[in-house]
């Protein structure tokens, strides 16, 4: 049975191969032409969020602590690439609304054999519990029907924006956000500060 857990950046930082090799079985080998190529980006981009604000880490574990799910957010702030493109794209009332003061959604990823199971909506909640920010946004592949979708849909997330695609990618995206609650802000047992 998987437990789940959640941390901060020290861990974030010290478990990242563990990450990066859920993100590619479970994300990259099925959307990515060169997995490889993408695991090497994304391993970039990962060590540069260990930077950003309030970043959480929750996790799926299995009884030999391997990881085998993984959430992490953090505040999203100006200056950051994704934040700055989808402000951008946002009409100006919008801006003001999702993004002055939101939690990025930036990696959930289960492992196959794991998926199905209700880990991703757990895993989605602890990124978003004792959260101080009015609202959450993520990306998402742009295509219906998907279990990430589904899965954000119930969980009150709705389109900001719609087959969108960031500079230099041909990949369409969704623009998902959701206004945050006191219900949303449960508190999530931690294991450990780190």
């Amino acid at each position: 049975m998987a437990e789940l857990r959640t941390y901060g950046v020290p861990t974030f930082v010290a478990r990242l191969p563990e990450l990066l090799d859920v993100y590619r079985r479970a994300f990259l080998e099925v959307y990515e032409s060169d997995p490889e190529q993408a695991t090497g980006e994304r391993r970039a981009l990962m060590q540069q969020h260990r930077y950003r604000p309030g970043l959480r880490l929750a996790t799926f574990e299995d009884e030999k602590d391997k990881i085998v799910g993984f959430c992490y957010s953090y505040h999203g702030t100006p200056g950051h690439w994704w934040h700055d493109v989808v402000f951008r794209a946002l009409n100006g009332p919008d801006r003001a609304e999702w993004l002055s003061n939101c939690r990025e959604i930036v990696e959930l990823h289960v492992l196959p054999d794991y998926q199905g199971q209700g880990l991703g909506r757990q895993l989605l909640r602890a990124a978003l519990a004792d959260s101080s920010e009015t609202t959450a946004v993520l990306s998402a592949l742009d295509i219906e029907g998907t279990r990430a979708m589904r899965l954000y849909g119930s969980e009150g997330f709705r389109p900001l924006l719609s087959r969108f695609q960031f500079p230099g990618t041909a990949t369409r995206y969704v623009i998902l956000g959701k206004e945050l609650t006191t219900a949303d802000a449960t508190t999530t047992p931690t294991v450990g500060a780190s």
